[in-house]
């Protein structure tokens, strides 16, 4: 078994799918592992760090695609500088592991199935203690909601903590948090460990024990429906729902400092939540940090991928932020990435093992053979096509 690990492609992207540490362990079972060169520089990992565990550095990617029988990545695969697809440069059969969001990338989807690439996307691996240590969703929203409260608290022109000093007391500042996923819940332990007083909520009631757990206080409405979509993931509202939620909403961001808005439908999906007359009634100087910027931003407002300022309130929307923090967020992420290919890996036979009844491989299978397998990725796909037909 041959393992190539390319250099990421994604503009602003640092982090690289496999760590020294991680290669490593893949070499100790007897796989041959070839990184591109420099890949792993922008997370501080030299090449020669990979070369004194044993992996080989290849400086021609279209060499190192073509003789690898599986690729890790961070993204989906896309475009080189020199205009080549990752996706056409693939061994034609070979396997990829990777953070694809399928639903997002759908020209990606349709070169693997072109190359008959058997494709595995981490983020719709389901949220089951068996698939907890390789969940990437997870590991990197840890880092979403951490460097979110930093971005917050930059940009605030008050301190987080409450302060009594000779020149008088300043009151800690009011932070509430929308959702309670990871990065929620990294999110209001971040933020009371600055000394914030924490609000959160969550259209999941049952999360309620999670937010006090560190640190944040619940609050929310009554909902008329059930909000669980499966797998830890938070379902759409009704419109009944919707109207009394933007309601609580507007009400109580109006008496905070920082929103903190983390909510993904699915995982993927950032609903609309917060819209031009809520921001308007905030407070001048506060500030909304919008963590579901990646999923299309939870305001209306928000500038993807910058800040604005909109009457005194300032909005940032930094996407993709675990590559703000690549060293720790690759080596997270590669050792999500070395737990699936060991919970598979056979190495009697030296090879993975595709068990097509295995929970983990069906659930986060995209492409195989020629066909896209994964449903809602098909669901998108033909959607697209019968839009533009």
């Amino acid at each position: 078994m041959k393992i190539a690990v390319p250099k990421e492609t994604r503009e602003q992207e640092n982090r690289v799918a496999l760590d020294p540490e991680s290669c490593k362990k893949l070499i100790q079972v007897g796989i041959d592992i070839s990184i591109e060169a420099g890949a792993g520089m922008a997370a501080f990992f030299s090449d020669d760090a990979y070369r004194k565990i044993g992996a080989s550095v290849v400086p021609d990617v279209a060499e190192l695609f073509g003789n690898s029988d599986f690729n890790l990545m961070v993204n989906a695969p896309g475009l080189r500088p020199d205009g080549r697809h990752e996706a056409d440069l693939m061994k034609p059969g070979s396997m990829l592991l990777a953070s694809i969001f399928p639903t997002r990338n759908l020209d990606a989807v349709k070169k693997m199935t072109e190359r008959k690439i058997t494709a595995f996307s981490t983020d719709c691996i389901p949220r089951t203690t068996r698939a907890q240590a390789m969940d990437t969703l997870s590991s990197q929203g840890n880092i979403v909601g951490y460097k979110g409260v930093l971005l917050g608290a930059v940009e605030l022109p008050n301190y987080f903590p409450m302060f009594m000093t000779a020149a008088g007391t300043t009151l800690s500042a009011k932070v509430f948090v929308i959702g309670a996923g990871v990065a929620g819940l990294q999110a209001i332990a971040t933020a009371k460990r600055l000394g914030a007083s924490v609000t959160a909520t969550d259209v999941r009631p049952e999360v309620k024990e999670q937010i006090e757990s560190v640190g944040g206080k619940y609050i929310g409405i009554e909902l008329q429906q059930n909000t669980q979509a499966g797998g830890g993931y938070a379902a759409e509202l009704s419109a009944e729902d919707k109207a009394r939620q933007a309601k609580m909403l507007a009400d109580h961001c109006a008496q905070v400092d920082v929103v903190i808005t983390t909510a993904l439908i699915g995982g993927v999906v950032a609903p609309k939540l917060l819209d031009e007359s809520i921001v308007k009634s905030m407070k001048p100087g506060s500030v909304i940090v919008d963590l579901g910027a990646d999923g299309g931003g939870n305001c209306t407002l928000s500038k993807i991928g910058g800040t604005i300022d909109i009457a005194g309130v300032r909005i940032i929307a930094p996407t993709n932020l675990p590559s703000s923090l690549p060293h720790h967020a690759s080596m997270m992420f590669s050792r999500n990435l070395l737990n699936f290919m060991m919970a598979f890996w056979k190495k009697e036979e030296n090879r993975f093992d595709l068990d097509w009844n295995d929970d983990i491989l069906k659930a986060c299978v995209v492409t195989h053979a020629g066909e896209i397998i994964h449903g809602p990725t098909l669901k998108a796909l033909q959607a697209l096509n019968s839009t533009n037909a």
